[in-house]
């Protein structure tokens, strides 16, 4: 049974950083693909950033996001994490990590993955 757990989220100040941890376990093949989405109050979930399990490879949903977010995974650990940088109060969400079974080159989409975890909630605030 596949199961997605993320922490790290908090409370953060504007122009700090938060770095997300996504456990991962259940997978019986590497050709998965890890996602990080977030969902603002009011609004629809966004992709974010993805990485294949087979090869580490990243995406993702928009350039500019690059600037502040990064991506990454410690295999020895099957955690994938997702770094923030500036955080800004327009950053306030629920974050969630989310798997796609065979990893595509838009791991970013929600619609294309096929388990989520909980999410872990960011509040940016003074």
């Amino acid at each position: 049974q596949v199961q997605l757990v993320e922490s790290g989220g908090g409370l953060v100040q504007p122009g700090g950083s938060l770095k997300l941890s996504c456990g991962v376990s259940g997978f019986t093949s590497d050709y998965y693909a890890i996602g990080w989405f977030r969902q603002a109050p009011g609004k629809e979930r966004e992709g974010i950033s993805c990485i294949s399990n087979w090869d580490g490879s990243t995406n993702y949903a928009e350039e500019s996001m690059k600037a502040r977010f990064t991506i990454s995974r410690d295999t020895a650990k099957d955690t994938v994490y997702l770094e923030v940088k500036n955080l800004k109060p327009e950053d306030t969400a629920v974050y969630y990590c989310a798997a796609e079974r065979i990893a595509t080159l838009r791991c970013y989409l929600p619609r294309n993955m096929d388990y989520w975890g909980k999410g872990t909630r960011v509040t940016v605030s003074p």
